[in-house]
């Protein structure tokens, strides 16, 4: 039922439901390149647990060079694409508290 819901939820965009997932494909024994295409798809969406867990995987030779740079690329794509001066101002009022 977990995996029901986790899959709902990648579906629809969620990047750490992404990440769950590729841990339940790792639990179960399935097959690798799934486990990998959840944690693409996760840094893609901006995830850093994603790009942590596939810095993991190159360094077991799971993941090419060429797929873990055009996710590292899709990665920092999505972090500055939710940089914005107003969310900066955000943070840092609320680093003052």
């Amino acid at each position: 039922k977990r995996a029901y819901h986790l899959e709902e939820a990648a579906i629809g965009g969620h990047p750490e439901a992404r990440y769950h997932l590729a841990a339940i494909e790792q639990q179960n024994g399935r097959e690798v390149e799934r486990r990998v295409k959840h944690l693409i798809i996760g840094a893609n969406l901006g995830y850093s647990q994603s790009i942590q867990a596939l810095t993991t995987c190159y360094k077991d030779g799971l993941v090419s060079k060429e797929e873990f740079a055009t996710a590292l690329r899709g990665h920092q794509a999505a972090v500055d694409a939710t940089k914005s001066p107003q969310r900066e101002a955000g943070e840092k009022a609320l680093a003052q508290f």
